[in-house]
């Protein structure tokens, strides 16, 4: 599968689920306005760092497995079995804990105690959400490209009807509720579309657990709750910080913005984890890999600088209709985070090599700096030139990020050349 075939086929799939995210900004727009949308913010990131700790952050190290043991079909099962065991244990302990600290969650993550309840509907779907991840972290292994996209349509419009429905009926309560819940529900319509693949069993999921595995899943567990622990805490903190210095609807424009970013990007970020990861993992030639890069860089980043020029052109029209005339202050954002947009691909395709390559030692090093580092610049910039500074920040951010990979890879590459076999593991 070329990286043309496998961004048409994705981008299917990438079209419809940014349409159901702009309709869920709509509906959340409407129905929850701009205080309400720094809530979900908050949410959000809450069940990244809680998913990322109950699945023990398998997915990625799956992906790279089940794409490397291609034809060694035993390894595979011993990989699937290894992480599913793993991601149930974790998802069950992790939900137990949810449920009893409901209350205190709820203070910390919204300040309003009332809200407790959502943190019940979280640990209730959580073993169904980890276990959805990790089927579809095998779809992108295997490269089954098509069930990948059905399974990804499918979850979009489900996502996109269960906010609706909760959101129009419940307010910011009934978001929040859908937020936990939706891809906990998708778990049946991914099986679904599964149970007929030659390869699939349900019983592959669980099993033994091997130890070699287990070690070399590890190295990907460490990476993810690196990312996990950073980057969230890092938007809560900002996100607090604009709160306090600004105002909660402040919080609410730069939610809303990042919100728009992850949506318009999502054709870029989908195709880097759907062909990327698997294709990286599988080569091990330095020319091969630097050829791969060079696509990227081709067609990727090309493709992700327009799509930002074109976001910015047309930043009021975008305002009038994905949200509300309460968002307009978020005008004033667009500038600088389509540069940073742009700068995040630039340095992502050269970041997935170290996912794919498992460079957990740099990768861990770079998250904990960039995330404080991002943190440091928003407090700085914001203070020089008020609330725009916050994707200022975010911008410097990511060129100098793309700079220490792009010194990274380069050291990488020159080591491996110096061998015989020009190998990069």
């Amino acid at each position: 599968m070329t990286l043309l075939k496998t961004s048409f086929l994705n981008g299917l799939a990438v079209i419809i689920k940014m349409l159901t995210l702009l309709g869920i900004n709509k509906v959340l727009a409407v129905y929850v306005g701009p205080a309400g949308y720094a809530a979900l913010g908050q949410f959000q990131n809450a069940l990244q760092i809680i998913s990322t700790f109950a699945s023990g952050s398998v997915n990625t190290g799956v992906t790279k497995y089940t794409a490397e043991y291609t034809n060694e079909v035993h390894k595979q099962h011993a990989v699937w079995k290894t992480a599913g065991t793993l991601a149930t244990c974790g998802s069950v302990i992790t939900a137990l804990i949810i449920a009893v600290f409901s209350k205190p969650l709820a203070v910390i993550f919204f300040n309003d105690e009332s809200l407790s309840s959502v943190f019940l509907w979280l640990a209730g779907g959580l073993v169904f959400l980890t276990l959805n991840s990790l089927v579809l972290a095998i779809l992108n292994g295997k490269k089954d490209i098509l069930r990948f996209v059905v399974a990804n349509i499918l979850g979009s419009l489900f996502a996109l009807c269960t906010t609706s429905l909760l959101a129009v009926k419940f307010g910011l309560y009934g978001a929040l509720v859908a937020l936990a819940l939706y891809q906990s529900l998708s778990f049946v319509v991914t099986i679904y579309i599964c149970r007929k693949a030659a390869w699939f069993k349900l019983s592959l999921l669980f099993g033994a657990v091997d130890t070699q595995v287990a070690k070399n899943l590890l190295k990907f567990t460490a990476m993810a709750l690196t990312s996990a622990a950073c980057v969230p805490l890092s938007q809560i903190f900002v996100r607090n910080y604009l709160g306090e210095t600004f105002s909660w609807e402040a919080a609410g424009y730069w939610e809303a913005m990042t919100r728009l970013s992850s949506a318009y990007l999502l054709f870029i970020t989908s195709t880097l984890s759907v062909y990327y990861l698997p294709k990286l993992a599988e080569l091990k030639l330095v020319r091969k890999i630097k050829a791969e890069i060079a696509q990227g860089y081709k067609y990727i980043l090309p493709c992700a600088m327009i799509m930002g020029l074109l976001i910015y052109i047309l930043r009021d029209f975008i305002i009038g209709i994905l949200f509300t005339r309460e968002f307009s202050p978020m005008r004033e954002l667009f500038a600088w985070q389509m540069v940073g947009d742009s700068l995040k691909i630039g340095s992502w395709i050269l970041a997935y090599l170290m996912l794919s390559k498992a460079m957990y030692k740099v990768f861990i090093i770079t998250e904990v700096v960039f995330a404080i580092s991002f943190v440091l610049l928003t407090l700085l910039f914001c203070h020089f030139f008020g609330f725009v500074g916050v994707t200022m920040a975010y911008a410097f951010n990511y060129a100098v990020y793309w700079l220490v990979m792009g010194s990274v890879i380069y050291l990488k590459f020159r080591a491996a050349m110096n061998t015989k076999e020009g190998v990069l593991c």
